[in-house]
């Protein structure tokens, strides 16, 4: 049983004036630094900087925040719309989402320019991005965000390109979400699929890596899903865990962060101590049960993204999945799997504010 969100592609608000390219956010059954890096080792977040105001009214760099704020983010552009429309209670509720820092997809296409200009502008802004490397072949098993590259020689040379696109800039990673869980459950990748799968994230982190500012983790699955936390421990060695600065749990779902830490330090403790990070976009409320995956009502926004998360091991809590983005088409006329949903979106923010 999964127990996770899947998601498919969404339009990016592109950089370049003109220019509309497509990427992937959301997942899973699922923006560098100045100079120093922080507690942990290379790839930290570092200090933040003073920060220019953003082009959306109300949507700045956060004091004391380490990761970029994007303005060209769904929630964004939803937030400079609605103002454009005299709505502006529903832009100010929207804020709770847009105002904090969350990932950029990347996936099938514009890839490497994507990557390219979010971390530069995070760079520029003293910040540093956070990205989640999505392409890997027969991804999510033909489910709502079925699709990756072609073959294992396409995703060698896309995830390199997204390596040299990183330059020397800061970035942290979050590499391919559902890609290891997925050799240990129903989804049916075994034997030689399951093989070539672990040596190409093996193959990713190492060229991640490449760059000492860029941090990587690799997808651990969540709390709910069925794996053993021993079995997915060898799992990530094989995909090259010894390699990378650590994992990620609960992408796209809903578990309270004290489940998620009690799955990660089991977890941990399996690897040799190796940190991880948890994806706290959408816990407030906490899980309606493992087969409530998609788009589940009553739902909350989660602790706000950090690099100080005061547990030991636990080096941040990230928005991995955008919140607002749909987890694909449920049966009960949501949007496609990626598509900025406003209802879901403000219904998320309103309930945070509740708690």
């Amino acid at each position: 049983m999964r127990g996770v969100g899947r998601a498919g592609t969404f339009r990016w608000a592109a950089l370049l004036a003109g220019l509309t390219m497509l990427a992937v956010s959301g997942c899973s059954g699922s923006d560098g630094g100045p100079a120093g890096a922080a507690p942990g080792g290379s790839g930290g977040a570092g200090t933040p900087a003073a920060q220019p105001t953003s082009d959306v009214p109300g949507l700045n760099q956060l004091p004391g925040q380490a990761f970029y704020v994007s303005d060209r983010t769904n929630a964004a552009q939803q937030v400079a719309a609605l103002r454009s429309q005299g709505r502006s209670a529903e832009a100010d509720t929207l804020l709770r989402i847009a105002g904090q820092p969350s990932s950029q997809w990347l996936g099938e296409q514009g890839a490497q320019q994507i990557a390219e200009q979010v971390s530069r502008r995070a760079a520029e802004a003293g910040r540093t991005a956070v990205f989640v490397a999505y392409d890997i072949p027969h991804r999510d098993c033909g489910q709502y965000s079925a699709g990756g590259a072609p073959d294992a020689a396409s995703y060698r040379a896309w995830i390199s390109g997204v390596a040299q696109a990183l330059g020397d800039r800061r970035a942290w990673v979050v590499l391919e979400p559902d890609a290891v869980a997925h050799t240990l459950d129903g989804c049916g990748l075994k034997g030689d699929l399951a093989a070539e799968r672990y040596g190409l994230l093996a193959f990713a982190v190492q060229e991640l890596k490449k760059n000492p500012n860029v941090r990587v983790y690799l997808d651990a699955g969540n709390p709910g899903w069925a794996q053993d936390p021993d079995a997915m421990a060898g799992a990530l060695r094989k995909s090259g865990i010894a390699a990378a600065d650590g994992f990620a749990v609960n992408v796209a779902n809903f578990y309270p962060t004290d489940r998620n830490v009690a799955y990660g330090d089991r977890l941990s403790a399996a690897l040799g101590g190796k940190h991880y990070v948890i994806d706290t976009s959408r816990s407030g409320n906490g899980s309606a049960g493992a087969d409530s995956w998609c788009n589940p009502p009553g739902r909350a926004l989660g602790e706000a993204p950090t690099a100080d998360t005061g547990r030991p091991g636990v080096d941040a809590y990230l928005w991995i999945k955008n919140p607002g983005e749909s987890d694909g088409e449920c049966g009960r006329g949501e949007p496609r799997a990626g598509q900025f949903w406003l209802p879901y979106a403000l219904g998320l923010a309103q309930q945070a504010a509740m708690r």
